[in-house]
């Protein structure tokens, strides 16, 4: 069937595939929740490339640069403005280069092409009649710079006394009355209700219940404040033809989807048929703006919503949430390893629930299946001792039928056939912790048929040499499949593999890790040369700081 698909695509022009990262807000350095936003983008669009070699990918991300916490954060910092936004910008460009996440474009709402996007989009929602002024009063959040309905928030006692907070954020809020504009989102309930019927929209389903829940119990639906007085909120884009208003953070932030589409240009946006985005990739703490206001806005100005939300819980540290006042904030550059951070992060959590680092724990899982299960392994087949001529050797189909009948080799076989229909519907369903767990038990067993087998004992008898061969070939055959499934997980340890086993880069793609060697017909299989020479994979972490760490 994807073989039909393929063929298909290359006949027919496809659209981009256009996914995106919230855009990171600079009050402070990213850390280690905005780096997994960051991986998980990543690996679906990796996997979108891999299945779909042709395909045009959009992959944007950025920073998110005006409000109050940032004029706080500059102030803080003793910083001009623009040159603290430009400073945490360019960590986030750092942090994403080192991790392997492969954009293709990185916004900053306050580059020139975005403020005329959001111009734009703000005049458009006047024409519309979606937007009026009003004196407004309501619970107002400087952290999550928002305001909270009367019906989210609760009381709490502190040390100050007794304060409101928001129940979602649990941010303290103060009693806000201005004058701002604000957009009829009470006008979209019915809408969004349809939209959200859409099976699938967001993903895990939790999240697309707990929207449907907050629409269906919100008897209250009412209209939301746009902007806020530019007295108050300086460091922001003043609202067109009203220099006395700024543009609420949030709705500013929103654009940045369009930006990266050439918005307003209308006739760039639908003539490269970038809109809808086909994944917007979003913390669960934000899920609110982007499953609520943000397709409300798009309905209002004539756009459609995105196709898609991809929802994630969120890391915590030894069991607590993160936070300044803790002191637990990981910073992610500062992590032993960064090809095992990003490893772990994609193996260990479930978009659903929370998820809980300790380093402990990253150096443990990095160095049993990075360093063990899959780099010692390639370097025991690949290495002088049982292939001193470098070799990936070819397949004896009666060598191979031979050793089947033993159960553990056809088990094998038959674990490493199904091994990439598995991870593609894993993958396709952005559980990268089925996929690589699926990649590591088919290792797990290729190990043991290793050790069974012995093949340190056959390479002492010249007349066993077949027999040698076909255990490093099924070996061999069992790396290079796995390291073209791990691609979206692992680039650059995946590519390092490749590169051993000398696959030529046009071979890398899905398509060639879904028949293994000894179930296609027709193939002379011949003897191919790999790299000679030491080959370690993934150099152990070691804790002792005497001993050298791994530097990935």
């Amino acid at each position: 069937m994807r073989l039909t698909v393929r063929l298909l695509s290359s006949v027919v022009k496809k659209r981009p595939f256009f996914i995106t990262t919230p855009i990171f807000y600079v009050n402070a350095a990213p850390h280690l929740g905005h780096l997994y936003s960051a991986v998980v983008a990543d690996a679906i669009q990796r996997f979108e490339k891999l299945t779909n070699p042709d395909c045009n990918v959009i992959f944007s991300t950025g920073t998110d640069e005006h409000g109050t916490k940032i004029q706080q954060a500059a102030a803080k910092a003793n910083l001009p403005l623009y040159e603290y936004c430009n400073n945490i910008s360019k960590e986030y460009r750092d942090l994403f280069k080192e991790f392997e996440v492969e954009y293709t474009d990185f916004v900053r709402t306050t580059e020139e092409r975005h403020k005329k996007a959001v111009r734009h989009f703000w005049r458009t929602l006047v024409k519309r009649d979606y937007i009026y002024k009003a004196k407004y009063s309501g619970w107002y959040s400087v952290n999550d710079e928002a305001f909270v309905p009367e019906a989210h928030t609760r009381d709490e006692v502190t040390k100050d006394g007794k304060v409101k907070v928001s129940v979602e954020s649990g941010h303290r809020v103060e009693w806000t009355e201005e004058t701002n504009y604000m957009f009829r989102l009470s006008a979209f309930k019915t809408h969004l209700q349809q939209w959200l019927k859409q099976d699938g929209v967001i993903t895990p389903s939790k999240f697309q219940k707990q929207l449907q829940d907050y629409l269906s119990n919100e008897k209250y639906f009412p209209d939301i404040s746009v902007s806020r007085p530019s007295s108050r909120v300086h460091w922001a884009i003043r609202v067109p033809d009203d220099e006395e208003q700024s543009i609420y953070v949030w709705l500013d932030a929103l654009i940045n989807y369009l930006t990266v589409c050439g918005y307003p240009d209308k006739d760039r946006v639908h003539s490269d048929r970038i809109w809808p985005a086909d994944v917007h990739v979003v913390g669960k703490d934000i899920l609110k703006f982007h499953g609520i206001y943000w397709p409300a806005f798009l309905m209002a100005a004539g756009w459609h919503p995105p196709r898609r939300l991809v929802a994630h819980a969120h890391w915590t540290v030894a069991g607590a949430k993160m936070s300044k006042s803790l002191g637990n904030v990981v910073a992610p550059r500062a992590a032993p390893a960064p090809h095992a951070l990003r490893y772990v992060l994609l193996r260990e959590a479930t978009l659903a629930d929370d998820a809980n680092y300790t380093e402990t724990k990253l150096i443990n899982i990095a160095n049993s299946e990075l360093a063990d299960t899959l780099g010692n392994l390639a370097a025991r087949a690949a290495g002088a001792a049982l292939n001193p001529r470098a070799e990936f050797p070819a397949l004896h189909p009666h060598g191979l039928r031979r050793a089947a009948r033993r159960d553990l080799v056809a088990d094998l076989l038959r674990k490493v056939e199904a091994l990439p229909e598995t991870c593609h519907k894993h993958f396709s369903n952005y559980q990268f912790y089925k996929a690589v767990d699926a990649v590591i038990h088919v290792l797990h067993h290729t190990n043991l048929f290793f050790e069974t087998m012995k093949p340190w004992e056959l390479k002492k008898k010249p007349e066993c040499q077949k027999e040698l061969d076909v255990i490093l070939h099924v070996t061999l055959e069992t790396l290079r499949i796995c390291s073209i499934i791990l691609q979206p997980i692992i680039p650059s340890l995946s590519t390092k593999l490749l590169d051993k086993l000398q696959i030529p880069k046009e071979c890398r793609s899905w398509q060639h890790c879904e028949t293994p060697s000894w179930l296609q017909e027709g193939v002379i299989s011949e003897t191919k040369n790999i790299q000679s020479g030491k080959f370690v994979l993934f150099p152990r972490i070691y804790v002792d700081k005497e001993k050298k760490k791994a530097s990935g």
